[in-house]
């Protein structure tokens, strides 16, 4: 790791991480961008770029080395493309989404990818982990290298999709931890709020995983694109794993969804519960307020007012009829 970065600290180009030419799965050695066209002809060689966020000037350039069509190259200056895969004549044009847990929170990033003949371009956009792990990995094991392009595209996708899964699990501790609590208390606001916005993280992170399915599985079968039959199984395997990362997004967004529900039925029973009991506590108190809005009428013709002991029965009477109907509603579980 430590040599490609010395090595992309060399070139002092923006938007330049690496380029380099390998032959039988070894660097032959750092090129510029205008030496890659010659070198990606010569048999058995292969070019193999990365670009971040490069200028438009940089990209014509590497255009007008390689050839590559326009259309790719208009795709690969704008971010926010859909995730797909295109042939144009011999070469192929992929793009794919990245992500990444920043600050607690899920960033996605794109990464486009040409293929061709003799050459390999990748150019990253937005939040990504550097391809600079896959280069050295790759270095260090020449006779996969050696296998030319086709691996090198492999390399890229299995290990976008590999980055895919600590973000998953990062997801899975925390919906873990609020699916303990909604069983155990109702969730306060932000909690609540937490879970939706987990849920829609969950949705675009489908949405970046679920396209490169279809992308790899038109790879696998090499139908329609120009794919070693031999690769095939390789991406097959990165198919395998896209889908697994799949099921366990759509896993995630349902317990979610559960445990969201589960909190707003948990505060509703707590507002039927509450309101349970503060009818109970009316009816008790609807009796003392009836007895004395009977005897605070100002009529002259009430025996009650007149009798000696008069204020003492009524006192138990309200006493008896309040403490009975607590008691019920305490048998009830009203209170």
């Amino acid at each position: 790791m430590d040599t490609i970065v010395a090595r992309a600290a060399e070139n002092a180009e923006p938007g330049l991480v690496a380029a380099g030419v390998y032959a039988r799965g070894r660097r032959v050695q750092d090129i510029r961008i205008e030496e890659a066209g010659a070198w990606s002809r010569k048999e058995g060689h292969v070019v193999w770029i990365g670009l971040y966020e490069p200028s438009a000037e940089l990209l014509g350039r590497v255009q007008a080395q390689l050839g590559l069509h326009p259309l790719a190259i208009e795709d690969a200056a704008n971010a926010h493309q859909y995730p797909k895969l295109e042939r144009y004549g011999d070469a192929l044009f992929v793009v794919a989404r990245t992500a990444q847990v920043v600050g607690g929170k899920i960033d996605f990033g794109e990464t486009h990818i040409f293929v061709g003949q003799g050459y390999v371009v990748s150019v990253r956009h937005g939040p990504s982990t550097s391809y600079a792990a896959v280069r050295q990995r790759n270095e260090s094991c020449p006779v996969s290298l050696a296998r030319g392009e086709d691996y090198i595209l492999y390399s890229i996708l299995d290990f976008i999709v590999d980055n895919y899964v600590p973000v998953v699990e990062s997801v899975q501790g925390e919906v873990d931890a609020l699916e303990d609590r909604v069983l155990h208390r109702t969730l306060p606001e932000p909690e609540v709020n937490r879970l939706y916005i987990l849920r829609r993280e969950l949705l675009r992170l489908r949405k970046a995983v679920v396209p490169l399915v279809d992308v790899c599985r038109r790879l696998e079968h090499a139908d329609d694109v120009l794919i070693e039959p031999a690769m095939q199984p390789l991406f097959r395997d990165v198919s395998d794993h896209i889908r697994r990362v799949q099921e366990d997004i759509d896993s995630l967004r349902e317990v979610l969804a559960f445990a969201f529900e589960a909190s707003l039925m948990a505060g509703q029973a707590q507002q039927n519960a509450i309101t349970r009991k503060l009818a109970a506590w009316a009816a008790i108190l609807a009796v003392p307020t009836a007895i004395a809005g009977i005897y605070g009428m100002n009529f002259q013709n009430m025996p009650e007012l007149q009798w000696k002991y008069g204020y003492y029965a009524v006192i138990a009477a309200i006493v008896a009829v309040c403490c009975g109907l607590y008691v019920r509603f305490k048998r009830m579980g009203w209170l």
